[in-house]
């Protein structure tokens, strides 16, 4: 239907709802664009304010500052390896989990849930996890990055309550074909499953790759297991500290040129766009989750 042959309480609430879309994406993208013409702006005449969406005097200096420091690039390699393998891991321990606590026939499954439940709320604390990492030989080793992040119990009941959605009669008809539990759980309940494995895949992913203060614990003595967090951190630091500064004369003619605000700005885009990148591959499952919702209920 035309503009034209409109009602005039159809024009009004199309008028509203344009007007509701335009304020909702600017006031989701103008943050982000601050920030990117802050990060792109000179830091001397970012002092002055005024930054909104443009940059007033573009430079690439900030920028610089940060990838010439030389443990960027290992903790790149470090934090890639650590997001992909621990997504993974977390993902496939998590729903074999939640399969097994869906289960009918598993008899234990509510002393299990409740015994997972209370892990949620009760914690040793700081100084008992550290002893734990060392009674199991995990400092200064790669897979202190891996094995406390193994299974997550909020992961697995948002599993667990998708599968428990799902028809049973599926599973019912795999087994009379003659198919045994992991089969079920391999070709039958994790294809029907990637909406929520996605979702949770996300969440994962941002954990792992926002996670520094685990390297600053466990690994902070051995620059081969460091991460870019945990560098981009110490960057940071740096910029606030001229002592600091001073120690790297490499860094210390640029970092005097940039301002913690403008080195802080740089150091968001730089973490953020990764992510923003693998979004858009995980939206169709996003898309798709909603739509089943819709039709199951």
């Amino acid at each position: 239907m035309t503009w034209a042959r409109k009602s005039l309480s159809d024009r009004l609430f199309d008028v509203v709802l344009y007007a509701a879309m335009i304020f909702t994406v600017v006031v989701t993208l103008y943050p982000f664009l601050n920030v990117l013409a802050i990060s792109l702006n000179d830091s001397t005449d970012t002092v002055r304010g005024g930054i909104h969406i443009w940059p007033r005097e573009f430079t690439l200096k900030n920028y610089e500052t940060i990838f010439q420091y030389s443990g960027l690039m290992t903790g790149f390699r470090n934090s890639v390896i650590r997001t992909l393998a621990g997504t993974l891991i977390g993902v496939i321990s998590a729903s074999m989990v939640a399969y097994v606590l869906s289960r009918e026939e598993f008899q234990a499954r509510r002393l299990f849930s409740m015994l997972f439940a209370l892990t949620m709320y009760f914690s040793g604390g700081l100084i008992p996890v550290y002893m734990l990492m060392r009674d199991l030989s995990l400092l200064n080793s790669f897979w202190v990055y891996l094995i406390p992040g193994l299974l997550s119990v909020w992961n697995v009941f948002i599993i667990r309550s998708y599968i428990n959605g799902l028809p049973y009669a599926l599973q019912e008809s795999a087994k009379i074909d003659g198919a045994n539990d992991f089969t079920i759980y391999w070709r039958v309940v994790l294809p029907l499953c990637q909406p929520v494995l996605a979702t949770v895949a996300l969440f994962i992913a941002v954990g792992q790759w926002n996670s520094w203060f685990d390297t600053y614990l466990y690994n902070s003595s051995n620059e081969s297991l460091t991460t870019l967090q945990y560098e981009l951190m110490k960057v940071l630091q740096s910029t606030q500290n001229n002592a600091d500064a001073a120690r790297n004369p490499n860094m210390a003619q640029n970092i005097a040129a940039v301002s913690p605000e403008s080195i802080r700005m740089a150091i968001t885009i730089v973490v953020t766009l990764p992510i923003l990148f693998v979004y858009p591959f995980l939206q169709k499952y996003f898309v798709k989750g909603m739509t089943l919702g819709a039709v199951k209920s």
